[in-house]
């Protein structure tokens, strides 16, 4: 019986077999990965970039999240003021007619009253992720008139 060691075929078949799995073991990992370049042994100066370019895009997905929580603040308080707007043009319209003559001012000044407690509630309503950027006190300690919707 002849050894592989000695048979030269067969020692050419064995080292063709090892060479084929190791480049199924290759495909495999970057397969399982997604990633052409899974360490730094399959090309070091793309890895270097691809992990550089991955943590950039893990950066600007951060990034993005923060800018949708801000705009969804921002968006939050434009809708209260849009509703607020609306509040304002009932009141100028009372205030129109309570200036005609044979008019209940009364009764106006009541609606009037009604609409200014509908406006309250529209700003203290307009609240996202904790933050409410229509109804504040200015009297506060570290009140302050800017908002900062994404830190710098």
């Amino acid at each position: 019986m002849a050894s592989v060691n000695t048979n030269a075929a067969a020692l050419t078949a064995l080292r063709t077999l090892q060479a084929t799995n190791q480049q199924l073991e290759t495909t495999q990992a970057r397969i399982s990965t997604g990633y052409k370049i899974g360490e730094a042994k399959d090309n070091a100066a793309y890895w270097a970039i691809s992990t550089t370019l991955k943590s950039d895009n893990k950066s600007l997905s951060t990034v993005k999240d923060a800018l949708g929580l801000g705009a969804a603040t921002v968006d939050t308080a434009y809708q209260g003021l849009n509703k607020a707007k609306d509040v304002l043009d009932e009141i100028k319209s009372k205030l129109t007619a309570a200036t005609q003559n044979g008019v209940n001012r009364d009764t106006i000044q009541a609606e009037i009253k009604q609409l200014q407690d509908q406006l309250k509630s529209i700003a203290s309503s307009s609240i996202f992720s904790g933050e409410n950027w229509l109804s504040v006190d200015s009297s506060l300690n570290g009140y302050s008139a800017q908002k900062s919707v994404v830190a710098s």
